[in-house]
């Protein structure tokens, strides 16, 4: 199963992915992931990648896509991957269409969770953190047993400096505006899958399943 996870912050794509990758066996590739791989090992193209990031530039799409090649040409992706976090635009989309026609290879689906802005923004603001073992709340739909207090571990939670309400709408206003034209590039691939990310956990991960098939 050859997957792409698309989803705006606060949809739930890292829980789903989760539950994907261990459903279907295969390797979940995130873009950071490869990135802090690479430049953690000193490989070329994470010299290249760094040298950029250190400028406070965005990666060219030339690049990424090297990077993501780089990682779709190992082993355990040979019956599968889970992509998540790229392609982020058309450009990157059309670019891994061709990586993956050199390896004889084809996606299979593109899993788009969908939630609104408004809950989006609901969903950011409300999300602590705790300072000791990193451990995730929401005040509202996962609250700790004590106010403020890990109940994990007991550390301290504390809210994000970028999860406050001006900066959450700009961080999904930006991605609503990258992705809604990749999704009408899936869809118009017959590929696309819309999820309804604004029920529960479990039903969102049955829709996937059922979406995309039990089979491997």
């Amino acid at each position: 199963m050859k997957l792409v996870l698309l989803g705006p912050p606060g949809a739930g794509k890292g829980t789903q992915a989760i539950s994907i990758v261990q459903k279907y066996d295969i390797p979940h590739i995130s873009t950071g992931d490869i990135f802090r791989k690479n430049i953690k090992e000193g490989t070329d193209l994470g010299k290249k990648a760094k040298d950029y990031m250190d400028k406070g530039l965005l990666v060219p799409d030339e690049l990424v896509v090297d990077l993501v090649k780089s990682r779709l040409v190992e082993d355990d992706c040979k019956q599968g991957f889970l992509l998540d976090g790229f392609p982020r635009t058309v450009n990157q989309a059309d670019e891994l269409d061709k990586v993956l026609g050199e390896m004889d290879m084809n996606l299979d689906k593109v899993v788009n969770i969908d939630v609104d802005k408004e809950i989006l923004v609901k969903r950011a603001i409300g999300r602590r953190i705790c300072r000791n073992c990193g451990a995730a709340y929401h005040i509202e739909f996962n609250p700790p047993k004590e106010e403020g207090v890990c109940s994990l571990c007991g550390g301290e939670l504390y809210q994000r400096d970028d999860d406050t309400q001006e900066t959450v709408s700009k961080r999904i206003a930006v991605y609503l505006d990258q992705t809604k034209p990749l999704a009408e590039y899936y869809s118009k691939k017959g590929i696309l899958v819309d999820i309804d990310g604004q029920q529960s956990i479990e039903k969102v991960f049955e829709d996937i399943v059922n979406a995309l098939g039990s089979e491997s």
